[in-house]
């Protein structure tokens, strides 16, 4: 699935474009051949937007922005990965919240970057991340 230049969105990224907060954000989402986000993200994402005070626009926006998106599954594959990657980070005493894994799980599995703004994607071997 991996396409050169193209990155797995974490919700991190999403948020921060979606409420304009830097607009470097929105220009590497434009230069980007594709935008892969993961199912988990667009859980995390409509929940934030159900509890806005705005959550019609909230919705209608989020929309607008996965419609220029490929959604990405988990599969079993992707699940494996989970398992194998929680288990190396608690033998090392660096666990990450569970969605983050899940994000993580998807993209070591489709061999796609991570685009985020959370530093503890760092700590997840044999994921490659962009901190944007």
């Amino acid at each position: 699935m991996s396409i050169a230049g193209s990155v797995l969105l974490d919700t991190s990224v999403i948020i921060d474009h979606l409420r304009g907060k830097d607009p470097s954000i929105s220009r590497r989402l434009e230069a980007t051949p594709v935008l892969f986000v993961p199912v988990i993200a667009i859980g995390e994402l409509v929940y934030g937007v159900c509890r806005s005070k705005f959550a019609q626009k909230g919705e209608r926006q989020l929309r607008m922005f996965l419609e220029a998106c490929v959604v990405v599954q988990t599969d079993e594959e992707a699940a494996h990965v989970f398992g194998r990657v929680k288990a190396e980070l608690a033998a090392r005493g660096t666990p990450i919240p569970e969605n983050d894994l899940w994000i993580a799980s998807i993209a070591i599995r489709h061999n796609l970057p991570v685009a985020t703004r959370d530093g503890h994607f760092s700590a997840v071997p044999g994921l490659a991340v962009e901190n944007w």
